[in-house]
């Protein structure tokens, strides 16, 4: 078991973790959760004993890191898969460790088969890819066959298959007795990985709790409620009938009807009392990104903003040509983001856009253009049909010119 109790570490007059206090437990896959800058990564280094706290203290197993004997053996970690000499063989990477630990070198066949490099076993690691690296990281966690394995993004750079490999391999881990820690920023993977949760913001715990425990902490349920279509009374009436009994009704942007304060039963005893047919009548749990969003969005240190050059594009100037794009400017529609937040009210919809503007057309002279005088012999005369107007003359230059 890993327990931090008043955990602190500050750097100058930077404090990236302050007070912080959580136990993990084996038989479980706990997720460490976090804004970038939050304090994650400084934590996993300290439990590792790599960063000395300012103040407080972190154990494993009730013993500081330092202090156990052949650590390796005890506790297995990737915090950064690009700590591997480039020159060495991903076999000669890994047999060097097993060696300085103690390890017998038929256990690193072993964990390469367990990763599935053992047909790249003897190339040297500088020419592996991203994924193959994290792969090779891995395997050096569990070089030693710790009961105590700390993961930081386990699946940066892994294939489909990849991330399905570890997602399972954590599993089964925890389900041997082991203790696994995982840091990760993909939400949805700690959505099917992680039975416990330890948020973290600015340095300072936010939650300590189950997955489940949490996403109901940081969302509210709702009803998802639909009406014929061809129908829009009955979707008024319902509306009525729902608010008169004390629930809040807001449209979806789909013609749906988002309902909260009413249970499922009681909507639908509602709905049959008015005589109003559903189409849908389902309920909806917030995921974890969204739980995740709604806790962390006060600690967030690092917010993009809009391109200020976005508006600053000049646009070309239309040659009038048939076909020529910039005669005919295209029209994206302005279409807001949909998230976890309210829809808009009703009577407003987001997604109505203005109609093109028709391509833009020349104004026609107020006058007819003056004759063209009469050229020499030796050029065509100027009403001929060979004749050109000096606007469209260009090509004819460019072979001169040539």
């Amino acid at each position: 078991m890993i327990e931090a109790v008043g955990l602190t570490k500050r750097y100058g007059a930077k404090t990236a973790v302050y007070n912080l206090s959580f136990q993990v437990r084996p038989g479980a896959v706990t997720g460490f959760l976090g804004p970038n800058g939050s304090g994650k990564s400084t934590t996993m280094r300290m439990i590792l004993g790599l960063d000395r706290p300012t103040s407080g203290h972190v154990t494993i197993g009730g013993h500081p890191f330092r202090q156990l004997p052949n650590a390796p053996r005890h506790v297995g970690a990737l915090l950064d898969a690009k700590a591997v000499h480039g020159g060495r063989s991903a076999r000669n990477h890994l047999l060097s460790l097993a060696q300085l630990s103690g390890i017998p070198a038929r256990r690193v066949d072993e964990v390469l088969g367990v990763v599935g490099l053992q047909d790249v076993a003897k190339r040297r690691s500088s020419g592996f890819s991203l994924g193959m690296g994290q792969r090779l990281g891995i395997a050096a966690a569990l070089l030693g066959d710790p009961q105590v394995l700390l993961f930081d993004e386990p699946v940066n750079g892994l294939d489909p298959e990849g991330i399905l490999w570890v997602r399972n391999l954590m599993k089964s881990l925890a389900a041997e007795g082991r203790t696994v820690f995982v840091s990760s920023h993909l939400m949805s993977e700690m959505a099917l990985t992680a039975d416990h949760l330890i948020v973290i913001g600015r340095g300072q715990l936010l939650a300590d709790m189950s997955v489940r425990d949490f996403i109901a902490a940081n969302s509210a349920g709702f009803a998802r409620v639909r009406t014929p279509e061809t129908e829009p009374q009955q979707r008024e009436k319902l509306t009525g009938v729902l608010t008169e009994a004390g629930g809040q009704v807001m449209p979806e942007q789909d013609g749906a009807l988002r309902v909260t304060g009413l249970a499922l039963p009681a909507i639908s005893d509602l709905a049959h009392g008015a005589d109003v047919r559903l189409w849908e009548l389902s309920p909806h749990q917030a995921s974890l990104e969204e739980a995740y969003m709604r806790m962390t969005q006060g600690a967030v240190d690092y917010r993009s903003t809009a391109d200020q050059k976005a508006g600053l594009m000049q646009q070309q100037p239309s040659t009038g040509w048939p076909g020529d794009p910039s005669a005919q400017p295209v029209v994206v529609p302005d279409v807001p983001t949909q998230g976890w937040y309210a829809p808009p009210p009703p009577g407003q919809n987001p997604y109505a856009t203005a109609p093109a503007a028709p391509p833009a057309v020349p104004p026609a002279p107020a006058t007819a253009p003056a004759p063209v005088p009469a050229a020499p012999a030796a050029a065509p005369a100027a009403g001929s049909p060979q004749a050109t107007p000096p606007a469209a003359a260009e090509p004819t230059e460019h072979k001169d010119a040539r």
